[in-house]
Order: structure tokens, then C-alpha cells, then sequence
């Protein structure tokens, strides 16, 4: 294994390991019932934002079709 192998392993582990503690960390704040329901109402907005921005990138459409849609969901 090269010394350069290692570093991007090192890092893969370590990147693995901070985003199962963050998960672990969110889970502890939002998933309780005393929770901020401002931030957990944020959070079905964005995810409500994030559902419509997939469907938008999945579907296949014209260039021009799409433009129009994305200015219509600004407003």
C-alpha cells in the first residue's frame, strides 16, 4: 500500500466516522418531543424543497420548459 493509499483511506475512515457521529449528535436534538418545532418545521420546508429540485433534475425535459420552471417555483 502506498503512502498515498493510506492518506485516502485514513481520511475515508475518518470522514465516515464524523458523519455517523453528526447523524448520532442529530438524532439526540431533533428526534426528541421537547424539540424546537421552528427548526423541525425548517426542516419539512427544506426537505419539501429538496423533493421538488429531484424531480425537476430526474425528469427528462426540454431546456427551455425547465427554465420556466424553476422561475415559477422562485415565486
Amino acid at each position: 500500500m502506498s503512502f498515498w493509499t493510506a492518506v485516502v483511506v485514513i481520511f475515508a475512515i475518518a470522514a465516515f466516522v464524523w458523519l455517523k457521529a453528526q447523524k448520532h449528535r442529530g438524532e439526540t436534538t431533533l428526534g426528541t418531543p421537547g424539540g424546537d418545532p421552528e427548526l423541525e418545521r425548517e426542516i419539512a420546508q427544506l426537505r419539501q424543497r429538496i423533493a421538488v429540485l429531484e424531480r425537476i433534475a430526474i425528469e427528462e425535459r426540454g431546456g427551455d420548459r425547465l427554465a420556466r420552471e424553476i422561475e415559477a417555483l422562485r415565486d
